[in-house]
């Protein structure tokens, strides 16, 4: 009678052993369906809100195959386009690159830059009646047109007298090449533009360094010739430097390069 009690009860812990197991099982079952249906229901939500996002976004409506440029921008395509075209865009290698708008500061920048450059300008024509300079901003200019043309919109430049007409203006008749560094283009600022004004020619490179509101440093750099690429000259930073001589005297009124934005 001792064995088979010993026997019932190990018997009966087993099958309660078991049935608490069963329970665990199905409630680690509901929990596990419950957290399910919870990550279900947020993917659906996501997918919503990406869906969402989708319709809202005009890129989406733009990127069909048939909005594809459908050809190289050569110059002559180039003169036949709108002109409110032409002033979103820069043409790299036949393809037409987007412009970003430009802050304020670096608008005040380049205006209180070219009313520098264009006294200057002035000032040899003075001294030199044969001469011809004049100073511009966002306009466009031909780096070179084969194999594919390149047309860049420098922020301001110093350049030989050419005919209004004359669009887009070919480099050679450029003497200075300035580009206000924007934050979101340090690398086409800093390496692309560089080597595509250095290979068509452009005798002087300035990169202007501008804060929230002032110009931290102009950056001049001279085209080494026997090697095509440009080379350090001077690098102008507020009240220690206060004219540049190459091509020509140029005076630097810092206190024009602050307070851009008030």
């Amino acid at each position: 009678m001792l064995i088979r009690y010993f026997v019932d009860r190990g018997h009966a812990c087993c099958v309660e052993r078991s049935a608490e197991l069963s329970r665990t099982w199905r409630r680690r079952g509901r929990q596990a369906r419950r957290i399910q249906r919870q990550v279900m229901s947020t993917e659906a939500v996501d997918r919503g809100a990406v869906i969402t996002i989708r319709r809202m976004s005009a890129i989406f409506d733009w990127a069909r195959p048939d909005n594809v440029q459908p050809e190289p921008i050569t110059v002559d395509i180039w003169r036949e386009l709108p002109e409110e075209f032409c002033r979103l865009v820069e043409v790299v290698n036949g393809d037409a690159v987007r412009c970003e708008s430009p802050s304020r500061a670096h608008q005040k920048a380049v205006h209180r830059l070219l009313a520098m450059l264009e006294s200057a300008a002035r000032e040899y024509m003075a001294e030199d009646p044969s001469a011809c300079l004049d100073a511009n901003h966002d306009f466009d200019v031909v780096l070179w047109e084969v194999p594919r043309a390149t047309i860049r919109r420098p922020d301001i430049a110093l350049f030989e007298c050419v005919p209004a007409d004359v669009r887009p203006m070919p480099a050679r008749h450029l003497k200075i090449a300035v580009e206000i560094i924007s934050p979101s283009h340090v690398k086409t600022d800093r390496l692309e533009k560089m080597g595509e004004y250095a290979a068509a020619g452009i005798p002087w490179y300035w990169l202007v360094s501008v804060s929230d509101t002032e110009v931290t440093a102009i950056e001049t750099y001279g085209l080494d010739h026997s090697v095509g690429h440009y080379r350090l000259a001077r690098v102008l930073k507020p009240q220690t430097a206060f004219a540049v001589d190459l091509p020509i005297r140029i005076q630097l009124d810092w206190d024009q390069l602050t307070d851009l934005v008030l």
